[in-house]
């Protein structure tokens, strides 16, 4: 299911054991991270155009946590002079970002590292220059071990750049004409809750306080600024704006049965159903708002 960051927005879980798993299939979410990644483009440029200022001329970029590779390939591209390693755990969706550098003629300098994180860094051949983990460090247990785990892969004045944080995004407005008014505000809710239950799933999970400049100090690096971008795709929404939509109502849908109350389920229906005209999939008043922050830090010796 999505929870209020939305990089890996695409957290999937089913119903086992009567309990609810929190175990996300990777593999299974390629087709929807691509399409978010590809839809919040406009937001990783603007953050790529700070990184080209704050980043000289990095010879290797490593995306860990890279998903299909559309992030990376961007990297690629905003960086001509890099070669760029996307690491994952999931080797399908390592074979997407393979392909897909081919596909933009990058495939010279691409690479793909498929291992359990944050241990598979220590089988990059060379010290990165730039680090990215855009939403990927939440999905680790012990968070603090793999911010210090990240830093020694980093070369001496090598940046860390962790996407962490910002807003819940909104699609919809406060009062949709059915239902109750602020079903979004209450999905967030229960998403949170999700959140945390997916954290507390994980292997070796370690309850941290989520300061990320601190985290990033006591890693041993230098915190050097922190920014919020923002994605901005106003009403009317398109159609790859509504279909993202439309699949992360749905993981809300499916994670959430248990805990939607009836008014709020019978909205959520509707929301999906592609005949009903009151459907995310016609109505006018569908747009993406999303805010993600950036930290950077800076290994100093």
């Amino acid at each position: 299911m999505a929870h209020h960051h939305q990089h890996h927005q695409h957290h999937h879980h089913d119903h086992a054991d009567g309990d609810r798993d929190t175990d996300i299939d990777w593999a299974e979410m390629a087709a929807p991270l691509e399409t978010q990644a590809e839809l919040f483009t406009p937001l990783y440029t603007q953050v790529l155009s700070w990184l080209g200022k704050e980043v000289t001329e990095p010879g290797l970029i490593v995306d860990v946590g890279s998903g299909p590779g559309v992030v990376s390939c961007q990297f690629a591209e905003t960086f001509p002079g890099a070669r760029v390693m996307a690491v994952d755990g999931s080797e399908p969706l390592l074979e997407r970002a393979r392909a897909r550098a081919a596909g933009l003629g990058l495939a010279d300098r691409f690479g793909t590292l498929a291992g359990e994180l944050p241990t598979v860094l220590a089988d990059l051949d060379y010290p990165a220059d730039l680090i990215w983990a855009a939403r990927s460090l939440h999905h680790l247990g012990d968070q603090r071990a793999a911010l210090s785990a990240f830093a020694a892969r980093l070369a001496p004045g090598g940046t860390l750049a962790l996407m962490e944080g910002g807003l819940p995004a909104r699609f919809l407005p406060r009062d949709i004409g059915l239902g109750r008014p602020g079903l979004q505000a209450r999905l967030d809710a229960m998403e949170a809750e999700w959140f945390e239950r997916m954290r507390a799933d994980l292997p070796g999970s370690v309850t941290e306080t989520e300061d990320w400049p601190a985290l990033l100090t006591a890693a041993g690096l230098r915190h050097t600024g922190t920014r919020t971008f923002l994605l901005d795709l106003p009403a009317p929404a398109s159609e790859p704006a509504r279909a993202y939509v439309a699949a992360y109502l749905s993981r809300v849908r499916e994670a959430c049965a248990d805990d939607l109350d009836p008014e709020d389920r019978a909205a959520l229906e509707r929301l999906l159903d592609p005949d009903d005209e009151a459907s995310v999939h016609h109505r006018p008043d569908v747009f993406v708002l999303a805010a993600h922050t950036v930290y950077l830090a800076v290994r100093t010796a």
